[in-house]
């Protein structure tokens, strides 16, 4: 199944629809390592399971609509509601199963597969599927169809993801807000003399922010970013292309330290906002962000990274002996953001330290929530925010913008205030 999906030629005879990049598989395979994982659990376990033994589990399980109610009763019964989460397992079986483009109904032998399961599957079932496995998808993707619709009616929320930065996303300036942590960094930084490794962490903490509320890009562009030192020959937009990767370079012509990322390694390359062209921005030399991009460069990057293989990324970790790999991946550069945010940004009431009251610990993306809220606030406009965050305006109205009715009042007030003012 990931073969196909993720295969630049589909094997002749087969078709399909879209493919899945890295991050879309990984993510499968976590939706599918759940749903296996809760049918082979045993009913007597903690997970409290089906109790499947793991010589009948199939893909083929995912051709009958008992076994995909059974998994939703489960995860409703382990959280109390359902989720998007489940709309999205649905919406991945009905995908799966889809006439023509199906790869479960484009391939029938599956059905051979298929085991007797008490309180699943029964040989009706089974031959059922033997002798007519088109109708046998047929009725799965009208299923899964259905209860997608079902349930999405009544999905909730399990995590506010504006929870964590409401203090800054309920500021006048969100931005601004944010930009006290990075101030907040350079005023506590460790001195580079006696503590130079403390101090080469808090130059990296200080610019994975500063870079992240420039950029406004997802977790996995910045932490890929790589970088091209000054002086040196910058890769072309072809080369940034395979490699599905950004960098960090020097613009001799425009003076400055420059981004550019190809349309393809991003998450929605297809959306109109790239139109096929790259991303590209000229980063502001505001509050003395060049001279720590070069300080980071020429002294703390090469500490942080020690003895170990440079990765050629702009962000590394400390290497260490437990450690040896400089390269970042999803949950070590969250970690690494989160840390920063725990002991910059959160304000602790005993030592007086801290940037932001009622903060609590996050990752890189909320940024983006901060940069898409505070364009909002101020100028009520979903397609300029939509900027910012290199999205379209459904998808900041829908997902990214915490726009509350009281901004919107505020700024209708501001209009209609001036008529009062002008007379």
């Amino acid at each position: 199944m990931i073969r196909f999906k993720t295969a630049t030629l589909t094997r002749i005879g087969l078709k399909r629809s879209g493919v899945w990049n890295e991050e879309s598989v990984t993510q499968k395979i976590e939706h599918f390592g759940l749903m296996f994982g809760a049918l082979a659990a045993e009913p007597d376990s903690p997970v409290q399971g089906q109790g499947v033994p793991h010589d009948r589990l199939g893909m083929a399980l995912l051709a009958l609509p008992v076994v995909w109610d059974w998994y939703l009763q489960w995860r409703e019964r382990r959280r109390g509601f359902y989720t998007a989460w489940e709309v999205n397992m649905l919406e991945l079986g009905s995908a799966l199963t889809r006439r023509d483009t199906g790869w479960l109904r484009q391939s029938p032998e599956l059905a051979l597969r298929l085991r007797p399961i008490a309180g699943l599957v029964d040989q009706t079932d089974i031959e059922r599927a033997r002798s007519d496995w088109d109708g046998f998808c047929d009725a799965v993707h009208a299923h899964t169809l259905t209860r997608t619709r079902e349930i999405a009616r009544i999905a909730r929320v399990h995590r506010d993801p504006f929870e964590p930065i409401l203090p800054i996303l309920e500021q006048e300036s969100p931005v601004g807000a944010y930009r006290r942590i990075t101030a907040e960094i350079l005023d506590r930084m460790p001195d580079m003399h006696r503590y130079p490794r403390a101090a080469a962490e808090a130059v990296r903490g200080f610019l994975m922010l500063r870079l992240g509320l420039h950029l406004g890009v997802r977790q996995k562009n910045l932490r890929q970013l790589l970088l091209c030192p000054r002086g040196t020959p910058h890769r072309t937009e072809r080369q940034l292309e395979n490699l599905r990767r950004g960098e960090l370079h020097w613009n001799a012509r425009d003076g400055g330290w420059e981004v550019l990322i190809p349309s393809v390694a991003f998450k929605n390359a297809n959306s109109s906002f790239f139109g096929k062209r790259p991303f590209r921005l000229l980063l502001p030399d505001f509050d003395g962000l060049y001279s720590h991009i070069e300080a980071y460069i020429a002294r703390h990057r090469p500490l942080l990274l020690g003895d170990a293989e440079d990765p050629g990324t702009f962000f590394v970790k400390t290497v260490k002996r437990s450690s040896a790999d400089a390269a970042y991946n999803q949950s070590t550069f969250y970690e690494a953001w989160r840390l920063v945010i725990q002991r910059y940004a959160i304000f602790n009431p005993y030592t007086g330290r801290g940037a932001i009251k009622g903060l609590l610990p996050h990752g890189p993306h909320n940024v983006r929530d901060v940069l898409a809220t505070h364009i909002l606030k101020r100028t009520g406009s979903y397609e300029q925010a939509s900027y910012a965050i290199q999205d379209t305006p459904e998808m900041v109205a829908k997902h990214y913008g915490r726009f509350l009715p009281q901004d919107k009042a505020a700024l209708a007030a501001r209009i209609l205030n001036q008529v009062w003012q002008d007379e």
